[in-house]
């Protein structure tokens, strides 16, 4: 008798297991999905069919325009290793303070339908490796 209800226990734990796994997968291969991508890889693609996606890439100095009072930027979005290619990023809302020209930003967003344009609701800009460089040197006087 009590073979069989640990029988039990094991199938019912088996099956739970399975489908979260199934669950997992399934909503991991939903179209939810976000792309992330550098500027290279997202002139590849046939941006037309991206619904969400994710840009790495540089701020170029060219063709920069800030909204008064950093409230949204219209700018080219560079890749970081070929530096011929770009994309064109506008963001509406309040900009990071790091924020300018020739630094480090990821966009979040979505691309205009005919795909030249990306309208990002996100962006963040990298860290300033100067940050980095006082965060050791604080960490290296408290150790």
């Amino acid at each position: 008798m009590a073979k069989s209800s640990n029988n039990i226990v094991y199938a019912v734990a088996l099956v739970l297991f399975l489908s979260g796994l199934g669950y997992l997968v399934f909503s991991g291969l939903t179209e939810d999905s976000v792309y992330f991508l550098n500027v290279s890889e997202a002139l590849d693609e046939d941006r037309s069919q991206i619904k969400q996606a994710r840009l790495f890439g540089k701020v170029s100095p060219e063709n920069l325009f800030i909204i008064d009072g950093k409230l949204g930027a219209s700018f080219d979005l560079i890749d970081k290793v070929e530096a011929d290619k770009s994309l064109r990023v506008e963001f509406k809302g309040a900009l990071p303070d790091t924020f300018k020209d020739d630094v480090e930003v990821i966009v979040e967003g979505s691309f205009t339908p005919d795909g030249q344009l990306f309208i990002a609701k996100t962006l963040v800009t990298k860290c300033p490796s100067k940050y980095e460089e006082e965060s050791k040197a604080l960490e290296q006087s408290k150790g």
